[in-house]
């Protein structure tokens, strides 16, 4: 890990800081008021030096996110620049708008997971197998998985080596999964954790076509596993 940090230059690395905390704020794991963690646990979390955590909040305050009330903290203020995209909570408060976010993501994710065949680096990688570990922990030992879920979507715009991606993806946070306004939490029912054992296969099928540098079966791949949520949803919707 620390031979990846030295190698990738601070302005990359804290765009990467941005993108998790700007997606906890928007998917509301960081509400507004909330203080931010300090920068010596940033620094921890993220394998960072304390410049690019500054120049993390720095990007963070421009985009009208958090404020630094000095010899105080940081705090959330907000959303941001409302003139943005964004697709706030909400407006996915019902299957149908769910179903309308999956039809988005096919659409700009069935090209990221293509772009990423052509342009993933062994890091890169090593993330989504890190990511596709974590998700299989979770189902395995009974919790619901959406925190890695997100995070292997994620990794894979992070592998078209666009930020553009990365910002969307950092957009939409971590409700962008529909089990995260769909389904209640708590333990793993028989059937939920049955499907989930889908949804890893289907995330195992990504990963190998973009291990193999197949772009054309990154798209399939991706545009299978999103297809398949899009179907449960509107069998949802229909009563089915």
């Amino acid at each position: 890990m620390n031979e990846v940090v030295t190698r990738r230059r601070p302005r990359s690395l804290a765009h990467d800081v941005v993108d998790v905390l700007a997606g906890r704020i928007r998917d509301g794991s960081l509400t507004a008021g909330e203080k931010l963690p300090t920068e010596a646990a940033i620094m921890e979390e993220f394998g960072v030096s304390r410049t690019v955590v500054r120049e993390a909040i720095s990007r963070l305050q421009a985009a009208g996110l958090v404020q630094t009330r000095h010899g105080v903290g940081t705090f959330v203020v907000g959303l941001g620049d409302t003139g943005t995209f964004r697709i706030s909570p909400d407006q996915l408060g019902t299957l149908q708008d769910v179903i309308a976010v999956l039809e988005l993501r096919i659409g700009v994710e069935t090209e990221s997971a293509a772009l990423a065949a052509m342009r993933r680096t062994p890091d890169n990688l090593e993330a989504l197998r890190n990511a596709l570990k974590a998700f299989n922990s979770a189902v395995e030992e009974g919790r619901d998985a959406v925190g890695s879920d997100f995070q292997f979507h994620l990794e894979i715009a992070r592998a078209t080596q666009n930020s553009h991606f990365v910002d969307l993806m950092g957009t939409l946070g971590g409700m962008m999964i529909p089990r995260a306004r769909l389904e209640p939490p708590g333990p793993l029912t028989p059937e939920r954790q049955a499907y989930l054992r889908r949804v890893n296969a289907e995330h195992e099928n990504i990963i190998d076509a973009i291990a193999g540098q197949d772009p054309e079966a990154a798209r399939a791949a991706m545009r299978t596993h999103l297809a398949n949520s899009r179907e449960r949803r509107r069998r949802l919707a229909e009563g089915g």
